[in-house]
């Protein structure tokens, strides 16, 4: 089975449909610029949003990584964009056959 790495913003965009969804907020509120406490989410709709990103892509994301330092949706939202991207292709990688045999 071939791991797809979404592109950039194509990830991006899939988060924010999952920061929307599980926060229940509109997604006009969902700006770069707009901090966590603004847009009303508590630490268990954090919660609920990495858990739905872990099922969304097939990644373990650990609950004490680099997204609860984020302030704003930008920071959030790339923290969680680089990791999913570096898990996806460490499991890549990992399911590749060794070319050398």
């Amino acid at each position: 089975m071939e791991t797809q790495i979404p592109d950039h913003s194509e990830l991006v965009d899939q988060i924010i449909d999952v920061i929307v969804t599980e926060g229940m907020i509109d997604r006009e509120k969902v700006q770069p610029d707009a901090t966590i406490e603004s847009l009303g989410l508590k630490s268990i709709d954090i919660v609920m949003i990495l858990t739905a990103l872990e099922e969304k892509f097939d990644v373990y994301i650990p609950m004490d990584g680099p997204f609860h330092e984020a302030k704003d949706v930008k920071s959030l939202i790339e923290a969680m964009a680089t990791y999913i991207s570096k898990e996806k292709a460490a499991a890549g990688q990992a399911a590749a056959p060794e070319a050398s045999a």
